[in-house]
């Protein structure tokens, strides 16, 4: 009898695990719920692509564990970067591309509705702070009208790997994520929004290079250290090291830009520099010396590079921009002064409007291109005091703009 109890108990819980198991096996089912809205366009209301004056794009820094907002306006006229001082938004096709992405947007796969799955899509909201992931975050997209009301928001996620084409997103605030179609790719990155080609230069366009490198001792108002070396193009000292710089500054990139003061750009413009104690200051944190005759000193060297086109541009290079990372680590970008003139009438517009542009900004580049540009790496500087520097008697020629005249 009490064999029979056994095995009954023994039959009963392997019938019990059967049933567990075949529960576990089940696949995840949703209710109809779910899949209420899909097939329906995002935002019903958002109908004209040129009712967008401003475009917000949120990315996220995961090294940084940062949230990382841009943010595009439509401000007199012209797009700028309102979350980098102003600076003229130029890359025109990256703002239709971006407002077009969203404009009849379908719900066309809802692929889950548990916040569970949201770092898997890559859907977690950059500024979600109640999250502790620092991966699976996506980008948060907003578009507003010119009084400011939202047309469409949305967070772009993962590409779909199994479906070309479709990538996960999801609206803030809400559970659910879906696939969609979509060739939308917002950027939080300056130099994506921007003129790429800064200079406007190509590397066959060079035809000569001149490389002024010294220390500039502040405190006792000289140079050292002065080396000028000069390359021509199909002449002997037309090197290896000139065709390295030549092809860098045809694809040199900025990273960012501050605002000069309003004065010191006019007077940039005007080719006459006076020394104000805004002049002064607003060089001297970036790295660069006005002397009493109106001259301009880089702390970390010049390269003058005149072109085929009769256009000669001078650059000179600043301090390391002040910046410390979330993680401590200081920035390795660099602070870049550019100006240009011309030696032939027929380049003096496109001389000219270059000129202008500028005048306006001190330009950040990586550390990369300045170690590309900048041959003989960065020297040591001596220490220096905050007190205005004379004029070098041993300074090289760095007049404001390039003097007019025949190419040499």
């Amino acid at each position: 009898m009490r064999n029979e109890t056994a095995r009954t108990a023994i039959f009963a819980l392997a019938a019990a695990g059967l049933v567990g198991g075949a529960a576990y096996l089940q696949p995840i089912t949703y209710s109809p719920e779910i899949f209420s809205d899909q097939g329906e366009v995002f935002f019903p209301e958002f109908r004209d692509v040129m009712a967008v004056k401003a475009i917000e794009v949120v990315g996220y820094d995961e090294a940084e564990a940062t949230a990382r907002p841009l943010k595009v306006e439509f401000r007199k006229g012209r797009w700028v970067l309102t979350s980098h001082s102003d600076y003229p938004a130029e890359a025109k096709d990256r703002l239709a591309k971006t407002a077009s992405a969203l404009l009849d947007l379908k719900r066309e796969i809802v692929v889950s509705d548990r916040m569970e799955d949201q770092g898997r899509y890559g859907v977690i909201d950059p500024l979600d702070t109640r999250s502790a992931s620092l991966t699976g975050r996506g980008k948060r997209v907003t578009l507003r009208d010119a009084q400011g009301a939202m047309l469409a928001e949305l967070i772009l996620g993962d590409a779909m790997k199994e479906k070309p084409g479709y990538r996960y997103v999801r609206t803030p605030g809400a559970k659910r994520t879906y696939a969609v179609k979509t060739d939308a790719e917002a950027s939080a990155r300056f130099e994506d929004w921007v003129e790429s080609d800064l200079l406007k230069v190509s590397a066959g366009d060079v035809e000569k290079i001149t490389v002024n490198s010294y220390t500039l001792d502040e405190m006792q108002g000289r140079l050292l250290n002065m080396q000028r070396t000069v390359m021509v193009r199909d002449k002997e000292n037309w090197n290896a090291q000139a065709k390295s710089i030549a092809a860098a500054l045809s694809s040199l990139r900025v990273v960012g830009a501050r605002p000069k003061p309003p004065s010191l750009a006019q007077q940039l413009r005007s080719k006459q520099l006076s020394m104000t104690l805004e002049n002064v200051m607003s060089l001297r944190q970036r790295g660069y010396i006005i002397t009493p005759d109106g001259r301009l000193l880089a702390k970390y060297g010049e390269l003058l590079v005149e072109t085929s086109k009769g256009l000669v541009y001078q650059l000179r290079f600043g301090e390391v921009v002040g910046e410390t990372s979330a993680s401590g680590k200081p920035s390795e970008n660099r602070f870049l002064f550019v100006t240009v003139g011309t030696k032939t009438p027929e380049t003096e517009t496109l001389a000219s409007a270059l000129h202008n542009k500028f005048a306006d900004w001190y330009y950040v580049i990586s550390a990369a291109d300045f170690a590309r540009i900048r041959p003989g790496g960065t020297p040591q500087m001596p220490s220096a005091q905050q007190a205005p520097v004379a004029p070098p008697a041993t300074a090289p020629s760095t007049p404001l703009a390039p003097p007019a005249g025949p190419p040499r």
